[in-house]
């Protein structure tokens, strides 16, 4: 009977930090984060709000100004860090490319890299002033210093150029996996048969690595449904909320006006549009 015992309630010890950890730090606030949507703070004390808090926000347009800023930059970045991640990936695939090692580790360290530090280089590189790096260089061509962070679609184009230098790396690598799973003899074959290198990309390459660059695709949209650093530091989501992202809004929701009730209700909005997407992108690429 101890025998027994002892074998039943082991695996259980393993496991006990793990559970532990799992049910302080994700499930009791997943669950009281679904409670504090439903309730508001008032007189020193939480009270049942109902679906109050999620019809302000369906009604606020400074959340429908973050939403739409969102999809902006998801829809310019995504298309576009994904292309670059898949011709470098290719780069990387190269039989002949020497060093291979000291490629792949250069391409994936921008990810290693602090998200303030780097966030600050390139509030650097993007100032306003004639002397910043950028304005610099673009006043050797006769360009006029630009107003980076003072007009909403420049200051757009900054945080998609930071987010997209940070994360093209690791998506190569990730698609470079699956090209390297991709057999040789399918090449051949194809070259056998007279098709162009050209030919042999779309024929081999892109039906090869379609479920790691849909895993790619998916984490990108999911990552910038959830941008908030990048935003927060070099922008802060000016000028005049132009670069305002989803979390920014409930960042300062929750933690800068404490409406905590609100700032769940939008959280739980969120998780909805990622589900959805993710949804999407999923049945546009699954195999018939």
């Amino acid at each position: 009977m101890r025998d027994r015992t002892k074998r039943k309630i082991t695996p259980w010890l393993f496991l006990a930090p793990f559970l532990a950890a799992f049910l302080i730090f994700m499930a009791y606030p997943t669950v009281y984060s679904i409670v504090l949507s439903f309730m508001k703070f008032q007189a020193g004390k939480y009270t049942f709000f109902g679906l109050r808090n999620f019809r302000f926000l369906f009604t606020d347009p400074l959340f429908g100004k973050a939403i739409v800023n969102t999809l902006i930059i998801l829809v310019i970045q995504v298309p576009l860090q994904t292309l670059l991640a898949l011709i470098l990936a290719n780069f990387l695939n190269l039989q002949r490319l020497r060093l291979k090692g000291l490629f792949r580790m250069f391409t994936f360290m921008p990810v290693l890299v602090d998200t303030i530090s780097y966030s600050i280089v390139f509030l650097l590189l993007f100032n306003n002033n004639t002397d910043a790096i950028v304005n610099g260089f673009l006043g050797l061509f006769g360009v006029q210093p630009l107003q980076w962070m003072n007009v909403g679609y420049l200051a757009k184009s900054v945080i998609v150029v930071a987010v997209t230098w940070r994360w093209t790396g690791y998506n190569a690598v990730i698609i470079l996996g699956g090209l390297q799973n991709i057999s040789a003899e399918l090449y051949e074959a194809a070259s056998i048969d007279g098709a162009s290198k050209v030919r042999q990309f779309f024929a081999v390459t892109l039906p090869g690595v379609k479920p790691v660059l849909t895993f790619s695709v998916v984490l990108s949209i999911n990552g910038i449904l959830q941008l908030f650093a990048e935003p927060n530091l070099i922008t802060k989501g000016g000028p005049v909320n132009q670069t305002l992202t989803i979390v920014q809004y409930l960042y300062n929701t929750g933690f800068g006006s404490f409406n905590f009730g609100v700032a769940s209700a939008g959280a739980y909005i969120l998780a909805v549009m990622i589900g959805i997407f993710s949804f999407i992108q999923l049945r546009l690429t699954k195999e018939e």
